[in-house]
């Protein structure tokens, strides 16, 4: 080789080397300047000071104020399910999660015109003996209009201590009428299991099959559950329609809690993956509360989320066990943990952690539980026994609309029964044929 063509060579590798080392080193420089905490701590503080000394608005701006709506729009940046929770919404998730707190017993929602709207008073509540019903508006909250109130601006104005006062003005588009009324708070309990009369009774049905009605996972739902399968177990039940439909979850514990009454000790319910191998973990059966294995309809639809999802997945995986028919239609898929991390201010965060897992390693999230019988129900058929449970719903509407109504079926709740007919059926025949041929 001539010494040209070497030093040529040469050269080239020199040249190669030195542009890949620019590059490599121009990737480094700006991978570590991303990740340089401080760097982007003084960027963050000087955004701040200038919003605070150039902004129209920053004379009215505190630095908590800043801070806090910085927080809220990084924690949203990162999933639907995140967020960061100034003290007092906190302390209103910790209320919803014990499940009692001091009000008027109203669910409240805003309407498709943004009207703040009854969905139902609680029975036996101050709202309830006061005879406001489902459908309802509330277009006052202590004299003062609620047109461009949020759901959580109302919920903080009418909860409050036991036995203080508040007035409301609401307006019954059935009748027209238009009426103050004056409710005094009291502790307000939310059951999270009821009947299928939207009460806590619990009667027997027709061929000894029972109707439970979970509908958020609580931090007392466990121990309803508990007392609500006890009370129909002594009533001779034979097989039981489980409904989770329109539950948006809650407690993972609960869910956990509530999955192993019919499972034996040691038995998988849920794995929860996180980041790390830390992070990986286990809910197992304890086995202290289990209940006998009688044929069960899971009823779910998409409103069925996150705990509900855990819950309705697993009976549904350990069908061999549960004897557990998943009817309805397709979950949510709502397959995330979320921790609550409280901050030193009285603040907190929701955050992301994890996601779940079926016993045989289904993904939730994103995808939901499929029924093992799909059977639709249209808007109308949802909203009509909906108004046909809660306290108030049919009183709340004209003679036209309350005939329909009183009359509305419920395809879901229809085919679990059948199902559960059946299974009793083919089960007692084939309990007689083994008698008969024990005999011979």
């Amino acid at each position: 080789m001539s010494k040209r063509l070497l030093y040529g060579v040469v050269l080239a590798v020199l040249a190669a080397n030195l542009f890949l080392g620019a590059r490599i080193y121009s990737f480094s420089a700006e991978a570590g300047q991303k990740d340089d905490e401080y760097a982007n701590y003084r960027l963050f503080a000087d955004v701040l000071e200038k919003v605070r000394q150039e902004s129209v608005e920053g004379g009215k701006l505190s630095y908590q104020d800043l801070i806090h709506s910085a927080l809220k729009g990084m924690l949203s940046s990162l999933d639907p399910h995140s967020e960061f929770m100034e003290a007092s919404k906190f302390e209103e998730m910790k209320k919803d999660t014990q499940g009692e707190f001091g009000g008027v017993g109203i669910v409240i929602n805003l309407n498709k015109d943004k009207q703040l709207t009854v969905v139902s008073p609680m029975e036996d509540s101050p709202a309830f003996r006061a005879g406001i019903m489902a459908g309802d508006r509330i277009v006052k909250i202590e004299g003062r209009s609620t047109e461009k109130f949020t759901t959580e601006d109302a919920v903080k104005r009418l909860r409050g201590q036991s036995g203080t006062e508040v007035t409301v003005t609401t307006f019954r588009p059935s009748t027209g009428e238009t009426r103050d009324v004056k409710l005094k708070r009291s502790e307000i309990k939310v059951p999270t299991v009821k009947d299928l009369d939207n009460k806590q009774e619990f009667p027997m049905g027709e061929n000894g099959i029972g109707y439970i009605h979970l509908t958020q996972f609580g931090e007392q739902t466990a121990g309803d559950l508990e007392k609500a399968l006890k009370k129909l177990e002594g009533q001779g039940m034979r097989a039981l329609i489980f409904d989770l439909r329109g539950n948006p979850g809650g407690l993972l514990d609960q869910a956990g809690q509530v999955a192993e009454k019919w499972l034996p000790r040691g038995t998988l319910v849920v794995t929860t993956e996180g980041r790390g191998a830390t992070q990986k973990s286990e809910y197992r059966s304890s086995g202290h509360y289990k209940h006998p294995n009688i044929p069960m309809a899971v009823l779910v639809n998409g409103g069925s989320a996150s705990a509900a999802e855990i819950v309705s997945g697993c009976l549904q995986d350990l069908q061999h066990i549960t004897k557990a028919i998943v009817i309805g239609e397709q979950t949510f898929g709502k397959g995330s943990v979320q921790s609550v991390i409280p901050l030193t201010d009285g603040s907190a965060l929701r955050l992301t952690t994890a996601r779940y897992f079926t016993p045989s390693h289904k993904v939730i999230h994103e995808k939901g539980i499929t029924p093992d019988i799909l059977v639709t129900m249209t808007d109308e058929e949802e909203r009509d026994n909906f108004l046909k449970k809660v306290p108030g719903g049919i009183e709340s509407l004209d003679d036209k609309d309350r005939e329909r109504i009183k009359n509305a079926i419920d395809p879901q709740l229809d085919r679990a029964l059948d199902v559960l007919k059946g299974v009793l059926l083919y089960t007692k025949r084939t309990s007689d044929a083994t008698s008969k041929m024990a005999l011979k």
